[in-house]
């Protein structure tokens, strides 16, 4: 479902076009398609939302570049761990969220693909919201957070804290589900230390998702 998904999204690709690289398992379905079009002669150029992308973009043999070179990117294809009915997503299960929204924000276009199993009524209910934060005094950080009503956790990896690709920790704020989304993005990132959250409000274009029963193709035209 995941593949299927990913790869309808690579069919908006057109020669040309520079193309943000999302970070996750849905997204390298994504990758590897388009490694196999630059094989077939289609002339794109990537940007990685992560060092996992980057590496796995270089063994497709797919050109990248930055947004200093190229500071407008025309498609984003990335993946989700939660839509719900309005597109707004919370990411960042694979560590990459401050860089997957730096992509997003830059990015005309944002296409999301996940399977069914992502799409939920309310944000929060499956998922825990992923905060990265700053090494510096981060016990204080996770109080603050936690005066949100959440559970948080330091996100470990074999016992050891989880460090993003800039350097810092990820904290997991697990919610019952969070109501008011918008506020809360913005609420977190006022706090001293965080560097960025995983709420992705009124961002995404489209949403292809994957299941059994095919493909399904949810759109928003955002005003600007």
């Amino acid at each position: 479902m995941k593949k299927l998904a990913a790869e309808k999204a690579v069919d908006q690709i057109k020669d040309g076009m520079i193309i943000g690289l999302g970070t996750g398992s849905t997204v390298k379905y994504a990758i590897k398609k388009i490694g196999a079009q630059v094989k077939n002669g289609l002339s794109i150029q990537g940007i990685p939302t992560s060092g996992q992308t980057k590496k796995l973009a270089i063994q497709e043999n797919i050109p990248l570049t930055s947004l200093k070179d190229h500071p407008e990117i025309d498609i984003t294809i990335d993946g989700a761990d939660e839509v719900d009915s309005d597109l707004n997503l919370i990411k960042g299960g694979g560590g990459a969220l401050t860089r997957e929204k730096i992509i997003a924000f830059h990015s005309k276009r944002l296409i999301i693909v996940v399977d069914d199993s992502k799409v939920v009524k309310s944000l929060g209910i499956d998922f825990p919201l992923p905060v990265e934060v700053v090494k510096f005094e981060w016990e204080a950080t996770k109080r603050t957070l936690e005066a949100f009503g959440c559970d948080v956790q330091l996100r470990t990896i074999m016992d050891d804290p989880f460090i993003t690709d800039n350097g810092n920790y990820i904290l997991d704020c697990e919610f019952d589900r969070i109501i008011e989304p918008e506020q809360l993005e913005q609420d977190i990132n006022m706090i001293p230390g965080v560097v960025e959250n995983g709420l992705f409000i009124g961002r995404v274009h489209q949403v292809i998702v994957g299941s059994t029963q095919g493909i399904m193709t949810l759109e928003r035209e955002i005003v600007q």
